[in-house]
């Protein structure tokens, strides 16, 4: 399976501008631009990449934790996970340096044991998280 997601830039890094979109149309020709990323604090007038990766790790999770409750033999009422991305700067570059997964689920039947395994085998085999440490590649052509 692949997915693909699609992002125009213009101009330099601080002034320019883009654009992403993907073929679901979730996101189409959604702004962002540095000032958006880095200095609207409440982050309501566009997106930004560590926004869009938290929300991919957040979903991700949820999908993956509730795979392991059914292996289990439970199913959830309601799962709700918010990730907390960090980003700051590591040796003059900006990093993200942490995501925490703050999760809270009613589940009938499961011990306060049986969530916690469950919840960190759904944290380290969810595939969000792992391509966090995937080798990435870059394929570049100069137009």
């Amino acid at each position: 399976m692949q997915r693909t997601a699609q992002a125009q830039w213009k101009g330099t890094g601080k002034e320019g501008s883009g654009t992403l979109t993907t073929p679901s149309g979730v996101l189409n020709a959604q702004p962002y631009s540095f000032k958006l990323r880095f200095q609207d604090e409440d982050g309501r007038n566009g997106t930004n990449p560590e926004e869009l990766i938290a929300a991919a790790h957040a979903g991700c999770f949820s999908m993956a934790l509730s795979f392991q409750l059914a292996g289990a033999g439970f199913t959830a009422d309601e799962i709700n996970t918010t990730a907390v991305l960090t980003m700051e700067p590591v040796d003059g570059n900006q990093t993200i340096t942490k995501i925490v997964l703050k999760l809270t689920a009613t589940i009938p039947g499961i011990t306060a044991e049986q969530f916690q395994t469950l919840a960190e085998n759904a944290k380290a085999g969810c595939p969000v998280s792992r391509v966090l440490k995937a080798d990435i590649s870059l394929e570049a052509t100069l137009a």
